[in-house]
């Protein structure tokens, strides 16, 4: 393995773990806040700052100097306390600090919220942001089921807030001149087009017993909508991508980045048909739930789209650990974090450079979304909650597949599959008093 692969994967780790969760830069007091009059300051709230939600904060701080951080909250007392002193430090800002996300809804001191909670608690969390009258930049994926999405998208149109999904890839410029690419009709008729997520720096989660939430954790506030469990540390944080009551596994947390430019790419939103096979083949008998390996076809019609990921294994296609392929009659179009390039098809003779990255990480993303409070225009948004709303329901049409274990097909007029098991996946249980919002 190169230098130059080992140091992108030590990035990728970064970025789905937390991106930029590293020492801050350090800011001289007050240099951020003589940029810009009180009056035309942008005061953000941020719930659930352990990782992306510290990540994407961070980064609207850095990249919009208008931006000032006036609360926090977090269920973890010990994370809060952290946050809370390097904020102080590397940005000379002293926000309010809460256990429930709703008293920071409640402040008259915040005029948008990032949330970065577990999945679970995406939709609950946006549609309460809205009706607070606060405009939301909620991390990916935008819900944890197909029916939560549909109601975000229907509450953004009721309030008329300004809603981002952290799909960040959306803001950057080397990926956005990849879909001009593929727009001009070079690459020949597309008949497939590829997304995959290789994660070989993904090891196995060791079972854990039961136990005690730690000292300062407000569990039943964590656990919030999802069914009451005793408290298991594989569970908490980060790994909670692994398990059904939480999270989607990696379909919906790599696979919205990358099959949302599938899609984009294509011009595609419904599939006709969509069937998916795996397993937890790496570690069979660790902690996790959601499949290590999995292998998922949607049929559009005009082209097939592959979704493929792997735990504990480095090498990808074409030589990438994740990315975007759109295969043409012409030649393919590869496209990852690191850039983009053509590869001609056989007999072609036709040469094209390679494209590098542009920016990498969130702060476009978050300078696109203050953009759009300021000019009080949704339509400026690079991935507004209909596009969020649009690769969750793929990627979810994905795992029901998966955990149906059949070929399913999908009436875009209904919005419901032919299977009624399937069907009676769309919409979440949700517990502990706890509903579903109505819009």
């Amino acid at each position: 393995m190169t230098d130059s692969r080992r140091r992108f994967l030590r990035q990728s780790a970064l970025l789905t773990a937390g991106w930029g969760a590293g020492p801050l830069m350090t800011w001289p007091a007050g240099a951020r806040t003589r940029r810009t009059a009180p009056s035309d300051r942008i005061r953000i709230g941020a719930i659930g700052i352990n990782g992306m939600g510290w990540a994407n904060l961070t980064a609207m701080l850095k990249a919009n100097p208008e931006t000032v951080c006036t609360a926090i909250c977090d269920v973890d007392a010990t994370v809060a306390a952290k946050r809370l002193d390097e904020l102080d430090k590397n940005f000379s800002m002293k926000p309010a600090s809460y256990g429930d996300h709703r008293r920071l809804l409640d402040s008259g001191e915040v005029d948008a919220v990032i949330i970065g909670t577990p999945d679970h608690w995406h939709c609950l969390q946006t549609i309460e942001a809205l009706q607070a009258g606060k405009h939301v930049y909620v991390e990916k994926p935008a819900g944890n089921s197909i029916a939560e999405v549909r109601l975000m998208v229907a509450a953004q149109k009721k309030y008329g807030k300004a809603v981002q999904v952290g799909q960040w890839q959306r803001s950057n410029e080397h990926f956005r001149s990849a879909i001009d690419f593929i727009r001009s009709g070079k690459l020949g008729r597309i008949r497939m087009a590829k997304a995959w997520a290789y994660q070989g720096w993904m090891k196995n989660i060791p079972v854990k017993p039961d136990g005690k939430a730690p000292e300062g954790v407000d569990y039943t506030r964590w656990l919030g909508p999802a069914r009451k469990r005793p408290f298991n540390p594989n569970r908490f944080h980060f790994n909670f991508r692994w398990f059904w009551d939480y999270a989607g596994g990696l379909m919906t947390d790599w696979g919205v980045h990358l099959v949302d430019y599938a899609l984009l790419g294509m011009e595609a939103k419904d599939p006709i048909s969509i069937m998916a096979t795996g397993g937890k083949m790496a570690y069979p008998d660790d902690a996790a739930e959601t499949p290590d390996t999995l292998a998922t076809v949607y049929d559009f019609g005009g082209f097939v789209m592959l979704w493929e990921h792997a735990q504990a294994i480095h090498n990808g296609n074409y030589g990438r650990d994740h990315g975007i392929a759109y295969i043409g009659n012409n030649a393919t179009l590869v496209l990852d974090r690191n850039g983009w390039e053509v590869i001609p098809d056989e007999g072609s003779k036709e040469t094209y450079e390679k494209v590098k990255k542009t920016d990498s990480g969130p702060a476009p993303h978050t300078r696109n979304f203050i953009d759009a409070i300021k000019n009080n225009d949704p339509s400026r948004l690079a991935a507004p909650i209909e596009a969020g709303a649009t690769v969750a329901e793929v990627c979810q049409m994905g795992n029901i597949a998966y955990k149906t274990g059949r070929k399913l097909k999908w009436d875009a007029a209904s919005r419901t599959f032919d299977d009624a098991s399937a069907n009676a996946l769309i919409t979440p249980t949700y517990h502990n008093g706890y509903k579903l919002p109505s819009i």
